[in-house]
């Protein structure tokens, strides 16, 4: 089947594998030979209650028996179902919501919603960032090259600073001694690039995602929000991938206390259907004239049925709890290979959004030790995928609804591989 697909699928399309999936459910996938895997890249970050809970297949059910599209041409019951679950988990004030399908879709979006309220032009996003790779999306992203490549002119008026990457930190700095530096290079631009009355908003992820899974330092998070508000500048939080539970919380921002003006989610958001968000608050979405921005396919009744029980299955089951008490454990686990394998350089995350950097003579980046293990992992069963610049990072990306066996097995497949490296 695989070779198949391959003679008529774009070679643009990549898959992290090559096998083909027939079933799956919770944290396990089977493939076509019927052999069982365990998923702890939960589908990209979007199973992240698993795959096909039953919760989700149901509402998608009985939703497709009523109603399967709308277009904006008229409002319906899932819809309000859906605003009014995302209002109880949103932080209070970002209750204003344009849904689309796709993270890309909900970037280009908040970019749009950012330069109509502000009536300015000029984006800062941050270097190693991926915000999609729809024209403008990708303007925003540089975690690697080949996303940006064969495409320019990209959008206009994008200007880049740094991100805190702080085990590879791009001004040669240690967190022991730095008080965030690299925070002074906005100084930078706005003397030498934009004035800072000409910014609209910076966008950034609190937790790096494809760019090398590190999450930026609270300190960090917080002086952005200053300098955001003393120059009249959105801020954006991309929580496309950190959100609904990825970091054990509903949010990543809820770890730092800090409230951006716009929020992306998507990914989680409806565990597997294709639904994003802008979120903000009345006072910018209320402003976004009607008809200045728009959607066919954004909001379908199937999604937002599929997104209103993941929601109710993460409160029902306590899983923001049971995971962020297993997130721990599996932390300690981690620093101790770290602390026994030379190839690995760093381990760091929030909650089930966890990185592990591996090197070679100290800390140059080891991109073939990543694909090795990798292949080893796969072929014990445990699906793993990786990310980062050089492709030299693992993300453990477990679904909120693993075990305590269930995890202990794939902690002990991974560590077993990493130790033969």
């Amino acid at each position: 089947m695989t070779d198949h697909l391959k003679r008529h699928i774009s070679n643009a399309w990549g898959f992290a594998t090559d096998m083909t999936v027939t079933r799956a459910q919770g944290v396990y996938v089977f493939d076509d030979a019927g052999r069982k895997y365990m998923d702890f890249t939960s589908g990209h970050a979007v199973c992240n209650i698993g795959h096909n809970h039953p919760a989700v297949v149901e509402a998608i059910k009985e939703q497709a028996d009523r109603l399967i599209h709308a277009g904006s041409i008229f409002y319906y019951e899932p819809l309000l179902r859906l605003m009014e679950s995302l209002t109880s988990i949103t932080p209070p004030g970002l209750d204003r919501f344009f849904l689309s399908n796709s993270g890309a879709e909900a970037v280009e979006g908040a970019v749009k919603l950012a330069r109509y309220h502000t009536r300015r032009q000029g984006i800062i996003s941050f270097t190693g960032a991926f915000h999609g790779r729809t024209l403008g999306a990708t303007s925003l992203t540089s975690s690697a090259v080949k996303y940006r490549a064969r495409y320019h002119p990209l959008l206009p008026s994008v200007y880049r600073a740094f991100y805190p990457y702080c085990y590879r930190c791009m001004l040669g700095k240690h967190p022991s001694t730095c008080d965030i530096d690299c925070l002074g290079y906005l100084d930078y631009l706005f003397t030498h690039e934009i004035a800072p009355e000409e910014v609209a908003a910076i966008i950034i992820e609190p937790v790096l995602g494809e760019g090398g899974y590190a999450p930026a330092p609270a300190a960090f998070l917080e002086r952005l929000r200053c300098l955001c508000t003393d120059h009249g500048i959105l801020l954006i939080f991309d929580e496309v991938q950190s959100g609904f539970g990825r970091t054990c919380k509903w949010f990543a921002l809820e770890h730092y206390g800090v409230k951006p003006d716009i929020m992306t989610l998507a990914k989680g958001i409806a565990s597997g259907m294709p639904l994003s968000a802008v979120v903000s608050a009345a006072e910018l979405m209320d402003g976004w004239e009607t008809g200045s921005h728009g959607t066919t396919f954004g909001g379908n009744p199937l999604s937002c049925a599929a997104s209103v029980a993941t929601v109710e299955a993460i409160k029902r089951e306590g899983l923001l709890e049971k995971s962020d008490r297993l997130a721990s454990g599996v932390m300690t686990r981690l620093f101790a290979l770290k602390r026994d394998c030379d190839v690995v350089g760093d381990v760091r995350g929030l909650g089930y959004m966890i990185g592990v950097e591996f090197v070679r003579n100290g800390d140059t980046p080891n991109t073939g030790a990543v694909a090795r293990l990798k292949s080893r992992c796969l072929e014990r069963g445990l699906i793993i995928i990786e990310c980062g610049t050089h492709r030299n990072v693992i993300r453990f990306i477990p679904p909120l609804v693993t075990t305590v066996d269930q995890m202990d097995e794939a902690l002990g497949i991974f560590e077993e591989e990493v130790r033969k490296l």
